[in-house]
């Protein structure tokens, strides 16, 4: 050990024997700014990590007053997961560059340099981004959705998680408020508000995991006669809505096709009938049921096939269950 660190110590001082100086200047002066660039930047007074639906956001209060989120938690949070270039996705996707807004734009180009604590309690340089800019990011996409600018299956689960997260800052604004007003923050719990939002979009987050997945589909595409995968990405005819509502939705309980229809029709434009499902016992007999549905689907050489197994033994509440007489008389 002490050899290698004798040996790094001659590495260094040949390299600075052999720099020029007018580099060593440049070196000191570079240095001498970064030094006072630092010394510059707004300091983090407090630190602390905010849970939303999964998602963890690091998030700080600068002494300048500025509240502020990590990019990493900034692109986790509409479900842009991964590292890397993840917010300078955010302001390359369409959804947010058809919204027009240059502002938002230009806040996420240009984050907020600033000294934060690192997870291991040393100040370092960090990069953010104003907490309203979360919130801003959620209305570019919620309006790209308003303007039917919405085309993939991701761009669908962006507006989802965005719809979800404007209506929690809503919730938890006019609580926030009323407890202004009253003065009963200074006796909250100091993780209450967090506590609020996390139970609320947590709540409405569960409903969007995937439930017909490529199997269902690729069967449908097959029964119908169609080419699969269809040449558009996720094309899917939109009378497969219809089918689905047939082969699915009327066959698992008398009256839930019509409460299903009737509770989507009061929610927000876009959601999917099985996300209005009770998350425990609804869901697993939706599943239970698809599962049957797609082992049918497999063992069918046609629609027509299908159909005749599937009312045989799972007929619609709505109607009389049919019956083979052929096969009754014999």
């Amino acid at each position: 050990m002490v050899e290698r660190s004798a040996g790094k110590s001659r590495g260094g001082d040949a390299r600075a024997n052999a720099l020029t100086a007018e580099r060593r200047k440049e070196i000191s002066r570079m240095g001498v700014e970064a030094k006072k660039a630092r010394a510059q930047m707004p300091k983090a007074t407090h630190s602390g990590v905010l849970q939303i639906g999964g998602s963890e956001i690091r998030c700080f209060v600068l002494d300048d007053g500025r509240r502020v989120l990590s990019g990493r938690g900034l692109t986790g949070a509409i479900g842009m997961k991964g590292r890397g270039q993840g917010v300078a996705r955010i302001s390359a996707n369409k959804l947010i560059k058809s919204s027009n807004n240059s502002e938002l734009l230009v806040a996420i180009e240009n984050p907020i340099k600033f000294i934060g604590k690192s997870p291991k309690g040393r100040d370092e340089p960090s990069d953010g981004f104003e907490a309203t800019v979360l919130q801003e990011i959620c209305e570019a996409i919620l309006t790209a959705r308003d303007n039917g600018e919405i085309r993939t299956e991701h761009d669908m689960r962006y507006a989802q998680q965005a719809d979800v997260l404007i209506r929690g800052f809503a919730r938890v604004g006019i609580v926030a408020l009323v407890d202004e007003a009253t003065g009963y923050q200074r006796d909250r719990a100091r993780d209450a508000l967090a506590k609020i939002l996390e139970a609320y979009v947590a709540k409405e987050l569960q409903p969007w995991v995937k439930t017909f997945d490529n199997d269902y589909y690729e069967n449908m595409f097959r029964l119908r006669g169609l080419p699969y995968p269809p040449e558009k990405t996720n094309y899917r005819p939109s009378y497969f809505g219809h089918l689905t509502n047939d082969v699915v939705y009327s066959r698992l309980a008398p009256g839930v096709l019509t409460a299903l229809k009737e509770e989507a029709k009061r929610e927000r434009k876009g959601t999917k009938l099985f996300q209005h499902l009770n998350p425990g016992y609804g869901r697993q007999e939706l599943l239970k049921h698809l599962g049957m549905v797609v082992g049918m689907m497999k063992i069918s050489d046609n629609w027509s096939d299908f159909m005749h197994k599937l009312n045989r033994v799972a007929c619609r509440y709505d109607q009389t269950m049919l019956l083979d007489l052929e096969e009754t008389d014999r």
